[in-house]
């Protein structure tokens, strides 16, 4: 009976009667009913049934008409259980009853029609596949009439207008049996493209192809907003006023009757669908408040709302180093970078995010993001990793620096703000999340004269000559300053009021209190906000096409629809994680009857990139290494995680390696190859891993020991052997993962500079517990090192004195 199923469906689509009759054939049996079948599931570690699962299934014989067996199923569904895997259990069960429930019926819907928005004049296309012992029949209605000529299992409509909106449903006969597919709506808008934008097929990502606009309304008049976006699934809505979502406002138009004064403000709308999010651009809402003085026609009006200050671009460069060569392993930047990103995206920033960049690649990331800056701009800067400061300078460490470094190895901050100040920006922002301390091996004096304007504010994770620390747990937590930063980086505030706003929340932190507090500097004379709307300049700007440069580093590759030989298909499709690290996902979407067995998996990638192959084509997103976007990407896939693009000289190339088995072959795999080429994807098409330019931001920095004015080097390892220790030793990689809970001092603090002096911390007590870098076979950190007990930062009010009190300084 198996044999005639197609084991490779998901269980979530099996049809309500199969599903209903192998409920009562579970919940029935005392031996071998669903609690049994849920501890076999648990032993399956793909599927992760625990035991507060099945607790929470047996809860379900309290409701009315409560089933256990429907509830179990349905976590087998979502967790990417298949029939094949079904049939499995159920036999080791040995419930022939349940089995017989599985027996295919005369017809089955295999492939659903999927809602779709695409805009008016492209194709229209929806399918809808059954598979039934005798020949099927197709017939497609618009809600409840019959669309004409409409016989075969795909709907086409091309050209596609406005009238063709609305839920299409497919009729299938087969023999005496009929079935309905489910109910697919289609969104179709009419958006002007003569701009020379184009919007590719609907089978790709969503995108965004209408924004809201300004609007300037007196009280009692009606707003109306509309957004609009295309793909497949139809998108959703949920619209925003300055950062607050707005109840029940989750279509593309949003229409409130007469506005009163306080409706006043920032509009945005949250598109997203099963697999992705974005953001429309923000449309500033200006109530006018007007009272008529005198009485004839020369009337005149006052305005009470304030003027507005506006941005003519936003960007951002957001870096991140953790795996770093000969220095101590972070954490936090890889989880404030991701964090700071979608906070960023959301107040209307181009972001460009990136982990673990070498000196040049770091100083080319920058050379790229100085282009974009020009008079009104707004530009943000944010580094974590190991860093350094001497002498009134910070230093930021590349991921590839020696042991020690001094700084012609490092960038330096006041070097960038230098060439920042020539543009005429609106707004310079420095977040700069890393350790201040003196570099005893460093003893250059910049010589950096900067201009007096009234532009820029430094927002320093600590004070002068102390540390920035990262907390340690089981999961993934960010550093102390992002933790708080993140809560307030969407008011709509001067950025010193949100920056002080930073400082008081994390004076309240008992775990870093007297060891970390934010540092403000700011010289800014305008109530410049990062909220601030954009009122874009010139388009013949010549920063106008280093924008869109800039824009296509983030932009994904197209998803595809990949058709085999044999009769498969499978959709490849592509995510960002960061603007270097490039998810690629595969899922077959149609197999051949007679093919028992089908798997797509992506292989020969570049060596320049970072992709491990035991980490490939896994079945979770967290088996390769993707923790951020496990819940937004599509179930039931094969994933693989390619890391560092900004190393990619050519293009992309790789190969798509489908592997399948035939009833009719035994268990003899048959393998169909196909070569992609997917360009240059995200943060490739800038080129990072080219020689500095002559005018890059190392040259302005003018120092002893910059390899623009001397030929030395860094001092080697021989000169402070005790920082060297154990750098030979094999990478600890397990540092993604910690297994304890702690919050680690040391004098090379995770998030700390890795070749300072004398730490205030030298002197701390022992450390309790042993981490992951004492751990044999991984990195030793500095011997005067203390590692606090701490729990997650949920449960860490809980020991907040437990943290203070271990914390005993010994007697000089």
């Amino acid at each position: 009976m198996s044999e005639s199923l197609d084991r490779s469906a998901k269980i979530n689509i099996l049809t309500e009667a199969v599903v209903r009759r192998l409920c009562e054939t579970l919940d029935k049996s005392t031996d071998k009913g669903w609690r049994k079948l849920g501890e076999i599931v648990a032993n399956d570690r793909r599927f992760k049934v625990s035991s507060d699962d099945l607790e929470m299934c047996s809860l379900k014989v309290l409701q009315l008409e409560g089933s256990p067996s429907r509830m179990l199923l349905r976590l087998m569904g979502e967790r990417g259980c298949t029939t094949g895997h079904l049939i499995d259990y159920l036999q080791t069960l040995g419930n022939c009853d349940a089995l017989q429930c599985l027996k295919p019926s005369a017809l089955q819907i295999v492939v659903q029609p999927q809602s779709v928005a695409l805009l008016s004049g492209h194709k229209l296309h929806l399918s809808c596949h059954a598979v039934g012992k005798f020949p099927v029949q197709y017939q497609w209605f618009k809600t409840k009439e019959e669309v004409p000529n409409s016989f075969s299992p795909d709907l086409v409509i091309n050209p596609v207008h406005l009238k063709d909106a609305g839920f299409y449903i497919c009729r299938v006969n087969c023999g005496e049996s009929c079935e309905f597919s489910q109910w697919a709506q289609v969104d179709v808008l009419n958006v002007d493209t003569s701009c020379g934008l184009s919007y590719h097929t609907v089978e790709g990502q969503l995108k965004v192809v209408l924004h809201p606009e300004f609007q300037r309304l007196n009280i009692g008049d009606n707003l109306q907003l509309q957004c609009g976006a295309v793909g497949r699934p139809i998108p959703r809505y949920q619209w925003y006023r300055n950062g607050v979502l707005i109840p029940k406002a989750t279509k593309r138009k949003l229409v409130i009757p007469h506005v009163m004064q306080d409706q006043h403000g920032r509009y945005r709308c949250e598109i997203s669908s099963s697999t992705e999010r974005m953001w429309t651009n923000e449309a500033d809402v200006v109530i006018d408040d007007v009272y008529a003085i005198g009485g004839g026609p020369n009337d005149f009006f006052l305005n009470s709302v304030p003027e507005q200050l506006y941005a003519t671009d936003k960007v951002a460069l957001l870096i991140g180093n953790l795996s770093y060569q000969n220095h101590p392993q972070l954490k936090a930047p890889m989880v404030d970078v991701y964090d700071l990103s979608n906070l960023l995206q959301q107040l209307n920033f181009q972001v460009v995010s990136l982990l673990d960049l070498t000196e040049s690649e770091m100083r080319n990331a920058v050379d790229e993001f100085l282009l974009l800056l020009h008079k009104g701009v707004y530009g943000l800067l944010y580094y974590a990793g190991h860093g350094y400061e001497n002498y009134g300078n910070s230093f930021m460490v590349p991921v590839d620096a020696p042991n020690p470094y001094h700084s012609a190895n490092c960038l330096c901050v006041q070097s960038i703000l230098k060439l920042m100040q020539e543009k005429e920006t609106g707004l310079n922002v420095f977040l700069l999340d890393m350790c201040r301390k003196r570099n005893i091996h460093d003893d250059s004096t910049p010589n950096i004269i900067l201009r007096v304007t009234a532009n820029i504010v430094f927002g320093y994770a600590t004070c002068q000559d102390a540390e920035a620390f990262e907390l340690s747990s089981s999961g993934f937590t960010n550093g102390v300053f992002v933790k708080f930063l993140k809560k307030r980086l969407l008011d709509d505030e001067k950025i010193t009021v949100v920056l002080d706003r930073v400082a008081e929340d994390m004076g309240q932190f008992d775990a870093t209190r007297g060891k970390q507090a934010l540092e403000i500097r700011s010289s800014l004379s305008e109530r410049r906000a990062l909220s601030d709307p954009i009122l874009p300049g010139d388009s013949a700007d010549p920063a106008h096409t280093q924008r869109r440069q800039w824009a296509k580093a983030h932009q994904l590759p197209e998803s595809m629809c990949l058709s085999f030989d044999c009769g498969a298909q499978i959709k490849l499709g592509f995510a960002a994680e960061f603007s270097n690290v490039l998810v690629i996902y595969t899922h077959i979407i149609k197999k051949p009857e007679d093919m028992s067995f089908c798997q797509a998996q992506v292989t020969d990638f570049s060596h320049d990139l970072d992709v491990d192959p035991k980490e490939m084509n896994r079945e979770t997103p967290e088996e390769t290494g993707i923790y951020f976007l496990s819940s937004s990407l599509p179930q039931h896939c094969l994933y693989t995680r390619v890391s560092a693009l900004q190393k990619l000289r050519e293009e992309l190339v790789f190969t798509v390696c489908l592997q399948g088995t035939f009833t009719s072959m035994a268990d003899d795999p048959v393998h169909w190859m196909k070569h992609i080429n997917i360009g240059k994807p995200l943060i490739a098409r800038l080129d990072l891993h080219r020689d500095i330019r002559r005018n890059s931001c190392m040259q302005t920095c003018l120092m002893p020991h910059s390899p623009c004015h001397s030929p030395c080097h860094s001092p080697g390892p021989e000169h402070c052997p005790y920082l060297h220790q154990g750098l030979h030793q094999p990478q600890d990689y397990s540092r993604l993962l910690p297994q304890q809970q702690y919050l680690d001092v040391y004098e090379h603090v995770q998030g700390a500079t890795g070749g300072c002096g004398d730490s205030y911390y030298d002197n701390l007590s022992q450390p309790r517990y042993e981490h992951a870098y004492n751990s044999p076979g991984g990195l030793s950190s500095s011997p005067s090192r203390v590692s606090i007990p701490i729990e997650a930062p949920e449960d860490i009010n809980e020991l907040q004195t437990v943290f203070i009190n271990s914390l005993q300084l010994q007697q000089q």
